[in-house]
């Protein structure tokens, strides 16, 4: 792939923690990814806005507060309200198996949980961002 892959990740609702969010900006950079990162404390418009403007492949959403069912559903509400659906969304925290299936069925492409290697994640943003890239020159 010759484009870098741009990822913004974000920190939604009151969740204050970020050193998570903050490791994986820092293992996608290293992987020769670009990388927004918005902070805390941000609303689900906020992040498809950021997202939209910025162009990316990838929105990664870090949920440690237990809101999860909450507002993972609000990104994907807004995302398919901007027509953002061609944006990949994951997201990685403390989210119980049950939850991450219901979640992974309502549209996000991955849910890592704490301790996932982070080359795990980088793998998993390569091969979806090449797979969507892949399907659009097709179209």
């Amino acid at each position: 792939m010759n484009q870098k892959i741009r990822v913004l990740l974000a920190k939604p609702g009151l969740d204050g923690h970020d050193r998570g969010v903050k490791v994986i900006a820092a293992a996608f950079r290293d992987a020769g990814m670009e990388v927004i990162y918005t902070g805390l404390r941000q609303t689900p418009a906020m992040i498809v806005d950021a997202a939209i403007q910025e162009d990316v492949d990838a929105i990664g959403v870090s949920i440690l507060s237990g809101a999860h069912m909450t507002l993972f559903p609000a990104v994907l509400e807004e995302m398919k309200a901007r027509g953002a659906e061609d944006i990949i969304l994951f997201g990685g925290g403390i989210i119980p198996e049950d939850d991450r299936k219901q979640l992974e069925k309502m549209g996000i492409a991955r849910i890592f949980t704490p301790g996932a290697p982070t080359e795990e994640a980088i793998d998993f943003l390569r091969k979806a961002v090449a797979e969507k890239k892949s399907d659009e020159k097709m179209m």
